[in-house]
């Protein structure tokens, strides 16, 4: 399973690969979508057209995004609204399934405490990632992104798999 972690966000969008064999993960790729200040709609198409190319080019078999919160400036949480909505149609036009993980649940499973910062996580997907070379902390929060997403899915496929042994 390839894994495609996205941390979105309308300056710049983190994203990060890595693939899953049984319990191990091996780092694939990470880097940053910028958008350069201008219009929002431009920005908007720019942080598409680099995604679409991060798929082509990785071939990812499944993708998670992290889930955005609401502060107190609404209309900056709009934009990053916005650019969260980028993140999830580029890996939905490519057929994948999406999965969708609020800040504090990636930090859980990659650090084991739901309100960890960043150095923190950063040391975690290091560990987790051996040799990784990080493009920047928002690549980095993909990877852990995408680090919570295998977790997750590995332990769906475990229920999954002894609910079926189960009832047979």
């Amino acid at each position: 399973m390839r894994v495609l972690g996205i941390d979105p966000g309308l300056r710049s969008t983190g994203w990060g690969i890595v693939d899953v064999a049984g319990s191990r993960l091996k780092h694939v790729a990470n880097g940053q979508c910028t958008s350069a200040a201008g219009p929002l709609g431009q920005r908007l198409s720019s942080l598409f057209d680099q995604l679409t190319a991060v798929v082509s080019c990785f071939s990812p078999t499944t993708a998670a995004v992290e889930q955005t919160f609401v502060n107190r400036d609404g209309a900056g949480t709009l934009k990053l609204g916005q650019a969260r909505g980028i993140a999830m149609v580029v890996p939905a036009q490519a057929g994948l399934d999406i999965g969708e993980y609020a800040p504090n649940a990636v930090k859980k499973a990659v650090v084991g405490v739901g309100h960890a910062d960043k150095t923190q996580v950063e040391h975690m997907v290091r560990l987790q990632l051996p040799g990784v070379d990080l493009a920047g902390p928002d690549a980095t929060d993909a990877l852990a992104i995408a680090i919570c997403h295998a977790h997750h899915m590995q332990s769906s496929t475990q229920l999954a798999a002894a609910l079926a042994k189960g009832a047979a």
